[in-house]
This record gives C-alpha cells, structure tokens and sequence, in this order.
C-alpha cells in the first residue's frame, strides 16, 4: 500500500478521494494546507481515521509517507516538488508544473537524480474523449498526425472570487494570457507522444469583463505549435464568453474529434477514418461512438473520471508497473513550455520561438538562470508584464468587491460543500 501525503486541501480532495476508492493499493497518511478552515473541514470528515493533519509544510515533509500529491498554487509547484524528490518521496504535481525555464531544469535534475516516479497530473489528457483519442491513434487508426486542435475555454467570472479571493497578487489575477496552457495543448501532446519544437502565440486583448475581475493578463492565449514531425497544433485557452472543451486530431488516414455540442466534459467520439477496422467495424467510413465511463465509481470523479485515472497510474507506477500511462517529467515540459515561450513569441511581436529538448543536459545551461515569468517574487529582475502592453491600472476598490463576494459566499457553505465534495478546484 503506497502511503501519501496530500498538500492542498480544497483540489486535494478527488485525490483523497481516490485513495479510499483504490481497494487498497493507496492511503492518505497526511494532509497539509496553510488555511486553517480547510483543515479543521477535512479533519471532521476524515474523524476517526488515521490521519496526521499539518499546517506547515516544513513538518509534513517529514511524515512517514511514500508519495506527495501537490494540489496548491499553481505556480507554486515545482520548489515543493524538488524538496519532495530529493526528500525521496514519489511526486504527484497538479498543474502546472512550473513557472519559469530555471524551474523546469531544477525540477528535471531533481526528477532524475532521486530516481523516484514524478507524474504530472494533466487530466483533461484522461478525460473520456482524449483517452480514447489516444488508444486509437497509437492503433494507427488514423495514420501519422498532420493538424490537431485542443480548446479550454472557461468564463471565470462567476467563479472568480471563490478561486481569487480578492488578492490583488493571486496567480490567476498575474499570470500571462498563454501561461496555463496545459489543458487544451496537453492532450493533443500526450495521443501524438511528439515533441513541440517550435510556437508561435497569440495574446487576446483586454476587456472589461477581465478588469472587472482584477486579472491583468490578456483575455485568451493561443499557442501555435510544430511537432517533430512537422504537424501543427492550435491550442487555445482563456476566457472567451461561452465555455468549451473540445479537441480534433487530422491524420494522414483520417480524422477524429470531440462532440462540439456540451460546454462541458464530452462523451462523444466522432471518427472518419479510411479503412478502417476493428471495435468500430461496423461503421467503416464515419461514425459518433459514445466513450463516456461506464465505472461507476470512476465516473463519479471529476472531469469525467479522469480524476481517478491519473491517480491510479501513478500508484501503479510506483508500484512497478512499467506501462502505467503516466505523464513524465519531460512530458509535462513539452505540455508547458510551449505557452511559456508563446509569450515571448508575443512579446516580440508574434516571432517563433524554438523550444528547447531539456531531456538534453547539454541544452539546459542556457536556461539555468532564466527566471522570467509574472510572479516578482521568483523573476525579480527578469520580472514580465502580465499584459504584453502594460499591466492596466486597477483600483483597490475592484479587489474590495470581490473579497466582500467571496466572503460572502464562504458564509452562505454551497461553494464549501461542492469544493469539498468534488476536488475541483486548483
């Protein structure tokens, strides 16, 4: 049984969750969350069992423990995943996996040397469409990858004090337009299992529903990526109006593609292949197959099972399962990487950027003391605006608003309750 330690007590939950649901291949030995209200709620739902709770991470290190899973800021990942790899602990990192090229290096170093399972939880790549998507492209269902298409869209608003809670300096409210990026650009990584080397990006303006809520990046990022093997993908994310998941990978044989119509988690695989054969045989020329999870206890977890899937390889990687679907340290780089240099790509106007192999250790060194990123405390000198054109000015009365909000919701429990009974923020 792997023993892990859970640090982020709201998004950490469908991790906690899974370790009850896993028949015993895992068990949650400690939580760690700075807020003190997070920890006295998973202390009264975990009563009775046999779990240490922290407050300080400088003491949960040292728990008697086999893994961590990160569930915290996520531009905060990557020096608690370094202390923990080379404490020798297993890491589970929600995303992102970090923040800035020095980041990356340190974090690979640190991966290679403690010898120990790094899996970075990008789960929209387990989601029911995109897992499929992946078994059948490795089938060569669809030939050789030519073009694909990943979207994230997500209207924050309505969320935004309960994910921000009215500071001004929160990650969300400073990061760049192409900064989380993983999402949508991920899954088309993860079914190619090609490397980006180059991308060029895109940064939506500002509008008035991003001022209102105290975000200073662009309104959306797109990242305009080349593979190996000289097929592109188009990855957007960001805060456009009307929320959208959806995915399209074009192959030398044929094409597949998520349903357009749910703003949500898609159940439906639409597939037009040339002879093709198989599971799907009786529809050899095109068809909308429904991929949605038929486990009930899976399907319970968030966005489409996928929750339980990421967790349950990594627990199998660990445990010597040499196959695990796991998304390595280097694959959560070429996941990232290509949004982080897509803002350089926009802040010298639309130029492409090559993306650099950190699997090389020779091709590390330039990267080594490159900081740049939006978070002052990590870039310092190397500091970047937000917005490519300035960070805007917004008053204190926007932040004052949106903390009222937030506290108000927090008094009213119906955001507690559904944080704490899906795992769903981060």
């Amino acid at each position: 049984m792997v023993k892990i330690g859970v640090l982020g007590g709201y998004r950490g939950t469908s991790m906690i969750n899974y370790c009850a649901a896993s028949s015993g291949k895992a068990k949650v030995v400690a939580i760690c969350d700075n807020n003190p209200e997070v920890l006295e709620r998973q202390k009264k739902i975990h009563d009775g069992e046999d779990i240490t709770f922290y407050g300080d991470f400088n003491d949960f290190i040292e728990h008697d423990m086999d893994a961590v899973v990160l569930a915290n800021y996520a531009n905060e990942h990557a020096p608690f995943a370094i202390r923990c790899l080379k404490k020798g602990l297993h890491v589970f990192s929600e995303v992102l996996p970090c923040q800035c090229m020095a980041e990356a290096v340190e974090l690979i170093e640190a991966a290679e040397e403690s010898g120990k399972v790094y899996a970075y939880g990008e789960n929209y790549c387990f989601m029911p469409v995109p897992r499929e998507m992946r078994r059948l492209y490795k089938e060569g269902r669809i030939g050789e990858i030519e073009y694909a298409e990943g979207e994230y869209i997500h209207n924050c608003e309505s969320i935004w004090p309960s994910i921000t809670y009215g500071e001004r300096d929160h990650w969300r409210n400073r990061m760049f337009a192409t900064f989380y990026c993983t999402h949508s650009l991920g899954p088309m990584i993860h079914i190619s299992g090609l490397r980006p080397v180059s991308v060029v990006g895109f940064e939506g303006t500002k509008n008035e529903r991003r001022i209102r809520s105290g975000s200073f990046s662009g309104q959306f990022g797109i990242e305009m990526v080349t593979l190996e093997n000289g097929a592109i993908l188009k990855s957007i994310h960001g805060d456009l109006y009307t929320n959208s998941i959806w995915y399209a990978v074009y192959g030398s044989k044929g094409r597949m593609e998520a349903d357009r119509e749910a703003a949500g988690v898609s159940d439906t695989l639409y597939l037009n292949a040339d002879r093709y054969s198989g599971e799907y045989s009786d529809h050899p020329d095109v068809g909308a197959f429904d991929v949605s999870e038929k486990n009930d206890v899976i399907r319970r977890f968030g966005h489409g099972g996928s929750d339980y899937y990421i967790m349950d390889a990594f627990v199998d990687k660990i445990n010597g399962v040499d196959n695990a679907d796991v998304i390595d340290v280097y694959e959560a780089m070429d996941m990232f990487i290509p949004g982080l240099l897509a803002y350089r790509s926009v802040l010298n106007g639309g130029a492409p950027v090559a993306v650099p192999d950190l699997r090389d250790p020779a091709v590390r060194d330039k990267y080594r003391d490159d900081r740049a990123c939006c978070d002052p405390k990590v870039a310092k000198e190397q500091l970047l605006p937000s917005f490519s054109k300035g960070n805007p000015d917004i008053p204190d009365s926007v932040y004052d608003e949106i903390k009222r909000r937030w506290e108000a919701e927090k008094n009213d429990g119906a955001y507690v309750k559904a944080a704490m009974s899906q795992g769903s923020l981060k």
